[in-house]
């Protein structure tokens, strides 16, 4: 598992990390433990704008149904699409198996209270 450089972390367990001039959104790797064997993700269609902490996908595990919320506000300009018939992939690497990518709105505000992955570790341990 390598996790991207310069990640950031929200509360509700979704990162955001800016490659190669994209954000790419996902699910940490702790939230993707919680949840067990993922078996369904649906995501949301290219060119819907969210807010932050607004729902955009959802996520169904063996355990659980769970909703997923924008750590940062802005436009979906791609998915994942091999997540849509291999959920499953998200089990092998949280941080491989992004969800979307965006456009973000106001990223700098939007950030704010978002934690560095090594933060959000010790947190949720």
């Amino acid at each position: 598992m390598t996790i991207p450089e310069g990640i950031l972390c929200s509360k509700t367990h979704e990162w955001v990390a800016e490659i190669n001039n994209e954000f790419t959104i996902g699910l940490t790797d702790w939230a993707v433990e919680q949840l067990g064997d993922v078996v369904f993700i649906e995501l949301p269609e290219i060119g819907s704008t969210f807010s932050k902490n607004e729902t955009f996908a959802t996520i169904e595990s063996v355990k659980a149904a769970s909703e997923i919320y924008m750590p940062v506000g802005g436009e979906i300009i791609e998915i994942n699409e091999e997540l849509i018939n291999s959920p499953e992939l998200i089990n092998e690497d949280a941080f491989s198996a992004w969800l979307v990518k965006i456009k973000p709105e106001n990223f700098q505000e939007d950030s704010q209270g978002l934690m560095e992955y090594e933060d959000y570790k010790d947190e949720v341990q």
